[in-house]
């Protein structure tokens, strides 16, 4: 199992509507294609206006495969129409577990 971490910082004032069209628009394909949604935060202290989400793939071929299939489903588009306006910065980090590690 491998672990994908996305932060995206969004504009400041912002975040409600971001968090209301993924909510609406971005989780329901993501969770249809991507499967295992790990978690998905925003941040309160320390550095503001982050979303962070954590999603399990089996493999790296199998997180290339899912990410291919996402971008070719017609429901994404009209995410990212919202969404790509509202984020200022993205980050993303493949992680893998430890040995003795929980998740893993």
């Amino acid at each position: 199992m491998i672990y994908e971490e996305r932060i995206y910082t969004i504009q400041i004032g912002k975040m409600n509507e971001y968090l209301k069209n993924y909510e609406t628009l971005g989780l329901p394909v993501q969770k249809e294609v991507l499967g295992h949604l790990v978690g998905f935060w925003h941040t309160e202290v320390g550095g503001l206006n982050k979303v962070v989400h954590i999603w399990g793939y089996s493999s790296l071929d199998d997180r290339l495969q899912k990410r291919k299939d996402l971008g070719e489903h017609p429901d994404w588009p009209k995410y990212l129409e919202v969404a790509l306006p509202l984020i200022v910065e993205q980050e993303n980090r493949v992680l893998i577990p430890a040995g003795f590690s929980p998740a893993k």
